[in-house]
């Protein structure tokens, strides 16, 4: 797969509902469209075998405790505790490679590994760290794909979202902190990770592909179209910019005026 047929796939992939998203094969295709000299067949083996120790498991632990061994004892996926910020960590392809990542690249192996030994396990936007939900006999448990899958308990919970700057009323409500979202969620998620780091090392050619992969995965979105721009803009491909800030127009949703404003800017440094 070259960046064009990642782009197509993506396309494709986007327009899907979401009861009918593709998690690990569109979070692969985002790292081909990223680095299209690389094979992705290593991540889909080490999914596969992922959920081969998973079904092992499940025949003598909880749900909980398999899905945490599977993924970080036996295929050792761990946080980056020493190089945080490293783009590889937000990147499905490197992440296998390294073995370490962000919470919500380790988290897309785990919502594989789950979905296909049949586990009801979410991805949950959680302000500052990605967390899973996984459905259990006792109730839903909180997992952190980047402390090993360990469970984080109700009073961590409101601990980390009033750490976050969540208001005490809010950081005490475990269903609004628990609340699933989406596969396309989790992967747009990923992608944001990309850009915010992108951006602040001045990257803007790799910014500019994180956004144009949150356009894809989410066409009905004016916002990633406004993150096109801004990266054109910091590489100097003002027209290009223009473009993008049009299609953000187009999909609108609020933001015109904010679209308008900055197309003036563009165009007045075109003249």
């Amino acid at each position: 797969m070259n960046r064009g047929e990642a782009e197509i796939f993506l396309k494709a992939v986007g327009e899907r509902g979401d009861a009918d998203f593709p998690l690990l094969d569109a979070a692969i295709a985002c790292s081909v469209h990223e680095d299209p000299t690389r094979d992705p067949e290593a991540a889909r083996q080490m999914a596969r075998e992922g959920a081969e120790r998973l079904k092992l498991r499940l025949d003598r632990e909880s749900p909980e405790e398999a899905l945490a061994e599977t993924m970080a004892g036996d295929l050792r996926l761990a946080g980056d505790l020493i190089t945080y910020d490293h783009p590889d960590n937000a990147d499905i392809l490197a992440v296998c490679q390294r073995r370490k990542g962000l919470p919500v690249a380790l988290g897309v192996y785990y919502l594989d590994a789950a979905r296909r030994c049949g586990l009801e396990v979410r991805g949950v936007d959680f302000p500052g760290h990605f967390l899973l939900r996984i459905e259990t006999d006792e109730g839903p448990l909180a997992l952190d794909p980047y402390s090993e899958g360990r469970v984080v308990l109700p009073s961590e919970l409101t601990r980390r979202a009033l750490h976050a700057g969540l208001t005490p009323d809010v950081a005490e409500r475990l269903d609004t902190l628990m609340a699933p979202v989406s596969d396309r969620a989790v992967l747009i998620r990923l992608q944001n990770n990309i850009f915010a780091r992108a951006v602040a090392a001045r990257d803007y050619a790799r910014a500019e592909r994180s956004a144009l992969r949150r356009a894809l995965l989410d066409p009905t979105d004016h916002r990633p179209w406004l993150d096109v721009a801004a990266a054109r803009e910091g590489q100097g491909a003002l027209a290009g910019a223009l473009l993008a800030l049009g299609q953000a127009q187009l999909l609108d949703g609020g933001a015109a005026l904010a679209a308008r404003a900055a197309r003036e800017r563009v165009r007045l440094k075109l003249n």
